[in-house]
């Protein structure tokens, strides 16, 4: 009965980055530098809020958008941390950030149309698109130190054209979009009518003061920006798989059909913790990832592997393509000859390139990269 299944499903690829993490997993004394999995414990006064949670029965049916009290901290929270005028009525608080993007994908497009998006970027987007009936349009990123200019955008759009994703920081790259790039995307939408859908999941984890932001930067904007965030990675909450999403009126009446029947609500228990999670100071974690980005850094350099310097996020995203591999070979040797692993820059439409997580322990993170290193000299070694 296989073939009788949605061929849009059956197209869709399972997720080379869990791929190359399990085949990580499964080889011996291997240190994985793959998935964007915080090292730190959720802070415990969420945890004790669940708990407490929990022990007064909060186990019922709630509001399909979230609890009120939820949906009221969110908008207050966006509005004094980002300057975001969303009401308590404007959110959906989703099954993580990944709800928030099928919620969003699939309340907007129809077979046919197509979606811009900056590449490199998170492997999710595709297979939304591709399982909503739409089409992907890459836009490369990659000569462009991972910046957008009109000119590309230009290029990219059709007549078919209904939204553009932008994810700054970027998951790979941990780069942020400039003012000029933001500027950009902003004239093409109003010229052409277009969604923007912004997934700020890497917003807390930027390390400047100030970084911009389209959902911020354009409130003229609102009615056709979708603003998708995470629990997940500022409150090491990856488990918990809570995130919202944020939209105008009019537009998230619609939206919420759609998780309304997909999931009906989030779990009852959890709402309380992600109050006090969003009450929560994510600044120390923020700092120990910019020392292990710095670090990190600095050892790519000792390597002589190219990187554009990642300004949020924990990820970083060298260049190999001097070593003439496809990034997936790079990455199977890498594992099998020096028990170190990474992400393929192919999983993010980008070849040439590896993507490396610093969100580990410090000496997991110093062998890791140690690792690396002799095996890039092997391989100068070899060319020689």
């Amino acid at each position: 009965m296989e073939e009788r299944l949605n061929p849009r499903l059956t197209a869709s690829p399972r997720s080379a980055i869990r791929q190359f993490a399990q085949l990580a997993a499964a080889t011996p004394g291997c240190i994985s530098l793959t998935l964007g999995e915080p090292d730190f414990p959720t802070p415990l006064p969420v945890c004790d809020a669940a708990k407490a949670s929990l022990d007064r029965g909060q186990t019922h049916y709630i509001p399909n958008n979230g609890s009120p009290a939820l949906c009221r901290a969110i908008a207050a929270f966006e509005a004094e941390a980002h300057g975001l005028t969303y009401g308590p009525d404007e959110v959906i608080v989703t099954v993580g950030a990944t709800e928030a993007l099928f919620t969003a994908l699939l309340g907007i497009l129809e077979p046919g149309d197509e979606v811009l998006v900056p590449t490199p970027a998170f492997v999710l987007y595709q297979c939304i698109v591709g399982i909503a009936g739409g089409v992907f349009v890459p836009v490369d990123t990659a000569k462009t130190g991972f910046q957008l200019t009109e000119a590309q955008l230009r290029a990219a759009v059709t007549a078919k054209t209904k939204a553009i994703v932008l994810n700054s920081p970027n998951n790979p790259t941990g780069c942020v979009l400039n003012e000029e790039s933001l500027a950009a995307v902003a004239q093409i939408a109003r010229e052409f009518d277009l969604f923007v859908l912004c997934d700020e999941v890497y917003r807390q984890l930027s390390y400047a003061p100030e970084i911009p932001q389209f959902s911020t930067r354009y409130p003229d904007l609102k009615d056709r920006v979708l603003v998708i965030q995470s629990f997940s990675k500022p409150y090491a909450m990856t488990g918990w798989r809570v995130g919202y999403l944020l939209a105008d009126g009019p537009v998230k009446r619609q939206l919420e059909k759609l998780h309304q029947y997909d999931v009906v609500s989030t779990v009852s228990f959890l709402q309380e913790a992600c109050i006090t999670a969003l009450e929560q100071d994510p600044s120390p974690m923020r700092e120990t990832y910019r020392r292990r980005r710095d670090f990190t850094l600095s050892r790519l350099s000792e390597m002589g592997l190219p990187v554009v310097r990642p300004e949020g996020a924990f990820y970083v995203f060298p260049d190999i393509s001097e070593f003439g591999l496809d990034s997936g070979t790079f990455c199977r040797r890498m594992i099998q000859e020096a028990q170190v692993a990474a992400v393929p820059g192919f999983c993010f439409g980008a070849e040439g390139h590896i993507r490396l997580s610093y969100c580990c322990d410090d000496g997991v993170l110093a062998e890791g990269l140690a690792r690396l290193s002799r095996f890039v000299d092997k391989l100068r070694e070899a060319a020689r």
